[in-house]
Formats: C-alpha cells, structure tokens, sequence
C-alpha cells in the first residue's frame, strides 16, 4: 500500500524512479469503510473453497470429492499476490472467495454446490506499477478469459463507458499520467459476468466426423455474413429470432444458402465483445465486433434463449442446422487484440490479471506495442498466451462444432519477438496440432506494423484473402490496368504467390468485396467514401477504393447509369465465380445491397449494414441474383472451374493443346509482349482433358472445356475464337450484357468465326466437339 506522499504525487515519473502506486481516492479506510457497506458476503455466509485442480483452465462443473457436485474454478495469473472468486446471486450480491492454491501460476480451487448457470468473476491483487507494466487493481471485477458464456446484463446500455470500468483514473487533471493513477471504485455493478456452462449444453456428440460436411478446398464457395445483419430484416423469419443464432438456423435462412449455392458461412466475429467508449458517446455500437473480450463465450446479444449459458446451447443447434443443409460454418476470430485497448482502455480481463504477461509492451512497458491499429496486442510467444489462443480454437471446434477460422490480422499472431516470422510458434503449434491441422485455416495475410504485409507467405495448411485479387479485377473492370500480367496470374489462381511448398489454387481466397469497405453495388455506384454517419469526419475508412461510379456519385435515375452498373455488377460476379480458386461472396453483394457509400460500417448497426431482403423481389436485384445461381451451379457441376492443381501452360499432347491458353482478339495465342502491352480484352481457355488428379474410386477427371472473354472497354470488340484445335464450335453459356441471361444460353458459334463482344461484358463459352 502506497504512502500519503505517493498518493499525492503527480508528476511524471522518469526512469530510475521507484515504483509508485497511486490512487485517486483518500486512501484504504475510506476505500475500505465504502467495500464495507457494500458487500454482502461474510465469512460465516461463504461456502467452503476446496483445493480443487489447476486444469482445465476456467470454471468446469464437475462432481467432486465424495460425490460432491460443485464448480472447479482456474486462472492462469503470473506475477499475481492473490486472487479473489467473486460469485454473484440474482440480485447482484457479491460473495468474494480467496483461491488460496497456487500451482505453476495458476490460481484454483472447488466450490460444492455451484453449478451452471452461476455468474461470477475474479479480482486479481498485485503491485500497481504503470511504469514496470505492473496494473494489478482488486476494485476491478474481471471477466474470466475462459468464461464459455458471458451475461452482459445492461452492459453498454448507456451513453458511455463509465469511469469505474478503467483501472486508472480516467479524468485525471494531468491527462499525460492519467493512465499511471490508480481508480479504486468497485467495477463490478458495470462489467459484464462469466457464467458457469454444462460441458453437455446443446448437445451431445454430434460434432463426430461423419456428421460435417468436409467439403474439399477446391469445392469451396465462401459466404461472408453476420449473424444479426443477415437476419435482422427476413421476413421469413419470426421477428424474436431474428439477429439471433436461431435465426440463422431458421429454414428460412438456411434456404437462401442453399437456393444460391455457397458451401460455407462465415461469420463475422461472435466471440463475445464489447463496445469503445468512443462510439457509445456517440450513440453507435461496435457492429462488426472485431473487439473481443472472451474467446470461449458466443456473443451474448445474438442470442435469442437467454443469455445465462443458453447461448452456448442456440449456437450448436445453429451450427448443427447449417451441418445438416451441407453448410460449413467458419468463424471469423480475433486473437491479435482485445477490446482493453491502449494504455487508456478499459479494465475487463487481461490487463488486470497479468499486464505484462498477456500484452506486447514496448521498451518503457507503460505503452503497448501496437501491431494492430486497436491500441494493443497479445504477446502470442507467451506459452500461456499461445495456450489461451490454441484452448479457444479446439473448444470451437470439438465442442461447439465450427470447420475452421479466418484469423484477423494474421501477420500479428505470427510474430516472434518483433518480425513476421513463418516458423513463430503460434504457426508450429497449429501445424502439429492433431485437432486443428484439419480444419479450414484462412489468414488475413498482413497488420499495420512493420514488415506486416505478408500476402503468400503463409505456410502450406494456410489458405489467404487474397488482395492482390481484389485490386487486380478492380483496376480491370473500372480500365485502370496498365497491363494484363497481374489480372493473368490472379484469374488463374495465383501461381506467383502460391506455387511452393505443396500450396494449390484453393490457397487463395478470391474476393472482390469484403466485409470492410464498399458493397459491391456501391463499388459501382461510388469514387468516394461516404462515411460521415460515423461522426469520425469523413476521415475513417481507405481512401484506395479502386471504384467506379459508372458517370454519377451515389443514387441516381439515369437509365443509362443504372444499366451499366447493373451489367458491371454481372461483370464483376461472373469474373469472381469463373476464376481459380476459393470464391467467397459477402451477403447481400447476390442483390445487390447498398450501405449508402460507406467502406467502412463497422459502427453502423441498422439498415446501414442489414441485409435488405426486399431487393430479392426487384427486376434488377432478382437478375442478378438469378445469375450468381446459375455460375455457382455451373462451377459446382464442372471440376475444371475447380482446379487443385495448378496450370502448366504447357501442351499435353501432340495436336498442342494446353491445359491453360491466352488469346487475344485476333483470335491468336498471347505472346510475351501481349502481356506487358495495356489491354482491355482478355481471354483464357481452360482444358477440361488435362485435369490432374483423380476421383475417389481412381479415375481420371475430365471435364468440358470453356472459353471466357473478359472485355472492360466501352466500345465493342471483334473477337475471332479460337479454331481447332481448341474447338470445333463454342455455346454461349453467359452473356453479361444482358439484361435477362434467360436469352443467352444455347447460342452455338463455330471456331474461327468472328463474334462481337458488346462493350464491358463477359462471354463465357463452353466448349463443343
């Protein structure tokens, strides 16, 4: 406990300095005198706390000595002096518990009679010391890091974030060493509430094998949604399910996956998060929830049964519904950060239970290392930390029966002590590990550090949104390529990036939109960002849009505008779901949903950001999602759109022909000069004879042959179609520059004739001998 002096000094403190430990407050009789009147528990009324075992890791319900049924409670807390079990009845009453065992850092102990459903949290006691890194604060309740439910309760439901919820004193006079005085007022009335869960909850064990789809990489086809955006305005869905994991699993939802074609889900984030203060002084919310607080709990607000463990119960039956449509669900995690932040965050885990062991700290360890633009970063190199991590990943899918993950900025976790490293050990221990080797591993290939941009890089196992995809079709369709050599590479399935170490086409994730940034009609609709009603100036989001507004900014009523955004939005669909590799649609972009200009809705939970089901009924919207079906059942029925393998180029038999070809509009293969020469017209011819590879009983695959013409100029080209020996005559499969792709189908043109490609269009050709 600090003196008087120390508690009244404010002035910075330099290095050399003793520890201080400040407080904002009289000192510990007035501290003590308020927990006094406060607290309910005493010791006559606290229930006995057993030794109990240091694993697993959190608060498991188990029977106990002598048949004693109760709750084994664990936290991992280096450096800490003491740790408190604080229990919580209906009313909110604390009752605190001293855990007084102590193995290999780990604090625990067994409480008879505690079962599912008890809320409760710890308060974690050591030396307050900014300076070293040192942030221990028992007026802080914190919430345990493998809490499997969270009760947020009222939670943020108020205009900000109050001032008890931060370990240091938030309005500190001096604001440069605010963050090193320490608040002592209680926390726990505001922060949300572990909740002890079954290990049985929702189920039993239908995660076993033979009951997953396991659909193949390279039969993939990737749909990015989020939970409560894409149910909140359904109308086939009843109004209390949705937003909720129930209403995802409504046959209603589950008819659209299907009905369009996609093999997988994957879900923005739904590990439990919190909101920034920031956005709820403005009246916003966090709405992506890339701001994680605990990685075992499903996020309580999306649950529509409750939210005292009944949440962990609606997701497996979600994730059991999508299983049985022959969806894979694929949650989209964050492990980099957590919702604490800066220096100048809040106080809710890991800051409180050990600062320096669970965070990146740079050389004055008062700041954090901020590798990921969120104000910190979690110290992955640290066994505990790399457990935590590894712990959540196997729970999600043993237990609550998820396929695989895309990892948030990835480059992050794969840091050693500072550099991007592939052989760090969060990369080696997912490489051996026998649970999750086998599941789909999608990494967002780069952070905002140092040396962070590492699209490519990523071992074998790991496949990667790929963005030099997206920019490479972007700068195509809006004629801003200078030439075709990176769109050659990134149709084709990226060889230059993916060809080594055993990687295959399906490495890269091919995306044109994505949860952040525009939609795909406002792709076409907007060359600027409109994000103002995020209250941040305009100033937030990318300005490297790499758009095209098609002649007008935002909504307008110009025929002519409107037809070319429509046959662009074909273009750009068409492209996406004809190219190498693993497709992956964001939800709405099939109707073509707006968000109004914004590229960055991250605080925008509203119509902003909901799917608006209404466009599937309209003549444009409903044409267009008429189209994205038919390509996703034509790449479903034909393997050579689905390649596992990578091109050659090279001829496979004597008359020549090659499994991979480029034409120009003469009707001529591509040449080395062709490729470096500007071009608004480009095809290639995928051979369906020389698909490597064989079939589950040994047979070797083929497959039709197809010719796609990609034209991104306004004006008409004459293009002459290749003869034999690449074909004899080509059906014309999809037309974009029509309104209504009923009338394109069946259309047959014989090789070596001259066809005319409409302006800004896709011909996609098959093949007939």
């Amino acid at each position: 406990m600090s003196s008087a002096a120390e508690q009244e000094t404010v002035r910075e403190k330099v290095p050399g300095d003793p520890p201080v430990t400040r407080s904002a407050e009289a000192g510990p009789a007035a501290r003590r005198s308020r927990t006094d009147a406060r607290e309910t528990d005493t010791a006559s009324r606290r229930p006995p706390v057993w030794p109990g075992a240091p694993t697993p890791l959190g608060a498991r319900y188990r029977v106990g000595p002598d048949g004693v049924a109760g709750t084994n409670f664990a936290l991992w807390a280096g450096g800490a002096e003491g740790v408190e079990l604080c229990l919580f009845d209906e009313r909110g009453a604390e009752t605190r518990l001293p855990l007084t065992e102590l193995t290999h850092e780990i604090w625990h102990g067994f409480v008879p009679g505690v079962g599912p459903g008890a809320r409760y949290g710890y308060r974690v006691h050591g030396r307050w010391d900014p300076w070293t890194g040192a942030r221990w604060n028992p007026a802080k309740l914190l919430l345990d890091p493998y809490a499997r439910a969270v009760d947020a309760g009222a939670g943020n439901d108020y205009g900000a974030l109050p001032p008890e919820v931060y370990g240091h004193v938030r309005d500190w006079p001096e604001q440069h060493v605010a963050d090193t005085v320490r608040d002592d007022r209680d926390s726990a009335p505001f922060v949300p509430k572990a909740v002890v869960v079954h290990d049985d909850a929702g189920g039993g064990d239908e995660w076993m094998d033979d009951r997953r789809p396991k659909t193949p990489w390279a039969d993939s086809v990737i749909y990015e949604l989020h939970v409560r955006g894409f149910t909140r305005l359904h109308p086939g869905i009843p109004e209390e399910l949705r937003g909720t994991y129930a209403g995802l699993a409504h046959p209603a939802a589950i008819e659209h996956l299907v009905r369009l074609g996609v093999t997988a889900v994957e879900l923005l984030p739904v590990h439990q998060f919190a909101h920034e203060d920031h956005l709820l002084r403005r009246g916003l919310r966090n709405y992506w929830g890339y701001n994680s607080i605990g990685y075992f709990a499903p996020h309580a607000a999306y649950a529509a049964t409750g939210t005292a463990g009944q949440q962990v119960g609606e997701f497996k039956r979600m994730v059991r519904a999508l299983h049985a449509a022959g969806i894979e669900v694929i949650l989209d995690v964050v492990y980099n950060h957590t919702a604490e932040a800066g220096e100048l965050g809040p106080m809710l885990s890991l800051r409180g239970i050990d600062n320096r062991g669970y965070y990146r700290l740079q050389a004055d360890a008062r700041r954090y290392a901020d590798y990921t633009g969120c104000g910190n970063t979690l110290h992955v190199v640290q066994p505990h930390v790399l457990r935590l991590i590894t712990d959540s990943l196997r729970y999600w899918v043993t237990e609550m029966g998820v396929d695989g993950f895309r990892f948030d900025l990835a480059a992050a976790l794969a840091r050693s002590m500072h550099d991007v490293d592939m052989l760090s050990p969060f990369l080696a221990v997912i490489a051996q590990d026998p649970v999750l080797r086998r599941v789909k591993l999608i990494a967002e290939p780069w952070d905002v550090g140092n040396g962070g941009y590492q699209v490519g890089a990523f071992p074998p196992l790991w496949t990667e949104w790929n963005d030099r995809y997206r920019d490479s079709v972007r700068d195509f369709w809006r004629g801003a390529l200078h030439d075709v050599r990176d769109i050659g590479y990134r149709l084709s399935g990226s060889s230059d990036l993916y060809a080594w170490g055993g990687r295959r086409p399906y490495a890269s994730i091919n995306f044109i939109t994505a949860h952040d940034g525009f939609t795909l009609r406002d792709l076409v609709s907007y060359e600027r960002k409109h994000n103002e009603a995020n209250g941040e100036g305009n100033r937030d989001g990318t300005n490297d849009n790499r758009s095209w507004n098609c002649g007008a900014e935002g909504e307008t009523d110009d025929p002519a505008v409107l037809a070319l955004r429509r046959r662009q939005l074909r273009n750009l669909l068409t492209t996406l779901l004809v190219s190498t590799g693993v497709p992956m649609l964001v939800a709405g972009d099939e109707m073509g949903r707006t968000q109004g200009g914004s590229n960055n809705a991250y605080c925008q939970d509203n119509e902003v950001s909901w799917v608006d089901w209404s466009l599937a009924g309209q003549p444009g919207p409903a044409g267009l999602l008429q189209l994205t079906r038919r390509l996703l059942a034509l790449r479903h029925s034909h393997p050579v759109l689905r390649r596992r393998a990578f091109f050659s180029g090279r001829p496979q038999a004597a008359d020549g022909l090659r499994d991979l070809a480029w034409f120009t509009p003469h009707g001529s293969e591509m040449t080395e000069e062709d490729w470096y020469a500007p071009s608004a017209t480009l095809a290639l011819y995928l051979s369906g004879r020389d698909i490597p590879g064989r079939d589950a009983r040994g047979c070797q695959v083929t497959d039709d042959s197809f010719l796609t013409v990609l034209h991104a100029a306004a004006e008409p080209v004459d293009f002459r179609l290749p003869g034999p020996p690449w074909a004899a005559a080509y059906e014309l499969v999809v037309d974009t520059s029509l309104e209504d792709q009923s009338t394109a189908p069946g259309t047959v043109h014989e090789g070596g004739h001259v066809v005319r490609v409409p302006g800004r269009s896709v011909l996609l050709l098959r093949v007939r001998t």
